[in-house]
């Protein structure tokens, strides 16, 4: 049985399991290593205890991008920069934050899936076709193993052709084949619907009903386009 996202991300979390007191030192060192950024924050008016409350405090904080961008690569805390991350996946980040996380995630210990996958989420909100180059090279390369499986989201979001053809060599790709279903969901492209039919009977059921949320969204646009084209003809 194959291993869903879900389950995947579980798995990370129960192999970091810390005692209590390990888990208290962490947060020590945690707070610790954030302060800089909390610090530059405050001086530009982002007066906040955590950069997870700034991401949850509702405001659209376009001012501190630039400031996020700039402590990314400079902390070397994974905790910190996965918040850094995470509170930079907003679209009031693009286009700055796309070639920044492309780097971040190819240059992150290869031990840090998590973060990495974070990265990838990150991605699939600020990525656009500036970054494709990269996204391709990431999504393509196995050695990052599931931590790709958001980049075939962020390809789904691209305008560039070569998109569509990487999405389409993905799905032979076990370890993301479903989110590359999901990539060419959001491509529209009805060209996808032979690719996609063979997973209407895959063994994973949320890849099941991935591939058929993905053909419905096919399926609707040809009806449209067919409407319009006999209206036209109509009149």
């Amino acid at each position: 049985m194959k291993e869903s996202t879900r389950d995947f991300l579980e798995r990370l979390k129960a192999g970091s399991k810390l005692s209590e007191t390990q888990r208290r030192e962490q947060v020590a060192q945690n707070y610790l290593d954030m302060t800089p950024v909390l610090r530059e924050l405050s001086d530009h008016g982002f007066v906040y205890d955590s950069i997870h409350s700034l991401r949850h405090s509702g405001a659209v904080y376009r001012e501190a991008i630039p400031i996020l961008l700039k402590w990314l690569p400079r902390v070397d805390n994974y905790d910190i920069k996965e918040e850094i991350v995470r509170t930079l996946s907003v679209p009031w980040a693009k286009p700055d934050a796309a070639r920044a996380m492309a780097r971040e995630f190819l240059t992150a210990d290869p031990s840090q899936d998590s973060y990495k996958w974070a990265v990838g989420n990150g991605l699939s909100i600020v990525a656009d076709d500036g970054v494709i180059d990269d996204v391709i090279e990431l999504a393509t390369d196995c050695r990052h193993g599931r931590a790709r499986q958001m980049l075939a989201i962020a390809l789904g979001n691209m305008r560039d052709p070569r998109a569509f053809d990487v999405l389409v060599e993905l799905l032979k790709d076990s370890e993301i084949s479903g989110h590359a279903v999901m990539g060419l969901g959001k491509l529209r492209a009805a060209s996808a619907r032979p690719y996609l039919e063979p997973f209407l009977k895959h063994q994973e059921a949320w890849i099941r009903q991935e591939a058929k949320k993905a053909i419905g969204k096919l399926d609707r646009m040809v009806s449209k386009r067919a409407s319009k084209l006999s209206t036209k003809k109509i009149q």
